[in-house]
């Protein structure tokens, strides 16, 4: 039984971009460790700068204690150049997929350093999950990004598929009085 709707497009049969794969295997794909923290600063400040979204070093550090605990759900994978320089990162995690009683990976945030976009650092992340997911029995990879990110999406296209799903965000808040008790 598929989670899927009828008609849905099916993925790409050639997963990544052939012409890329020989540069994205230079990389080495790992887990970030503590000496990583100022690169890692640096590639989750370009990712906020993109999307005009303020973070300051409480906000880092925050992200980053979770990075470093492996009993917190997020995770993350680095690319590493040959010369130990950082060129990117995922930020990764399970989720549950009830209708599809499964579960998936949702890639929180893929970032490449805007110097070396291009580089093939996208594509070995990318490559990296497909494999983690795999050994973690997930079923899925999801993510979402910016409608007008053109140029991420053009890598992510040759990865996945668009699907039609459509993202909300609701704020927290208290139940309206009419409800108030309902909630046990």
């Amino acid at each position: 039984m598929s989670a899927i709707p009828a008609g849905a497009p099916s993925a790409p049969t050639v997963v990544g971009r052939p012409e890329l794969l020989e540069a994205a295997a230079t990389y080495t794909l790992r887990a970030p460790v503590a000496s990583d923290l100022e690169q890692w600063r640096n590639l989750y400040r370009q990712f906020a700068e993109h999307y005009t979204v303020p973070v300051d070093a409480g906000h880092q550090d925050r992200v980053w204690s979770w990075v470093m605990d492996p009993d917190h759900p997020l995770q993350c994978l680095v690319a590493e150049a040959p010369d130990g320089s950082l060129h990117g990162l995922a930020h990764y995690r399970a989720f549950t997929r009830p209708l599809a009683g499964s579960v998936g990976c949702f890639l929180d945030d893929l970032i490449v350093d805007t110097g070396v976009r291009g580089s093939g650092a996208a594509d070995a992340l990318l490559h990296g999950l497909r494999r983690i997911s795999a050994d973690h029995g997930w079923t899925v990879i999801r993510w979402i990004t910016a409608d007008d990110n053109h140029r991420a999406r053009s890598v992510y296209d040759e990865f996945g598929v668009r699907t039609m799903w459509v993202t909300y965000d609701m704020t927290p808040g208290d139940l309206p009085s009419e409800m108030e008790g309902r909630l046990q």
